[in-house]
């Protein structure tokens, strides 16, 4: 069984383009041993100098993965080359 993987979403409340990535991001977790955990840009001060008005933002490891629109093809990339 494979790693689970954590994913991490920067979105901001009542932001069309954050709900569409968790929408896109939930069924690209369907299946997989993959988690979701939100950060509201605007309740942490460090993410909201960091990203300010540039969400949504998905993270893995901490590292942006993809801005704005959800990349499934990157992020499956970036998945298959992980070390396990």
């Amino acid at each position: 069984m494979s790693a689970a993987v954590q994913f991490q979403l920067v979105t901001r409340e009542g932001c069309e383009l954050c709900e569409e990535m968790l929408a896109e991001l939930r069924v690209f977790c369907i299946g997989r041993n993959a988690f979701i955990e939100l950060l509201d840009v605007d309740a942490d001060p460090e993410l909201r100098t960091r990203y300010g008005h540039r969400v949504p933002v998905l993270l893995l490891d901490g590292e942006p993965v993809c801005h704005a629109r959800f990349d499934a093809d990157e992020v499956g990339r970036l998945l298959r080359s992980a070390p396990p």
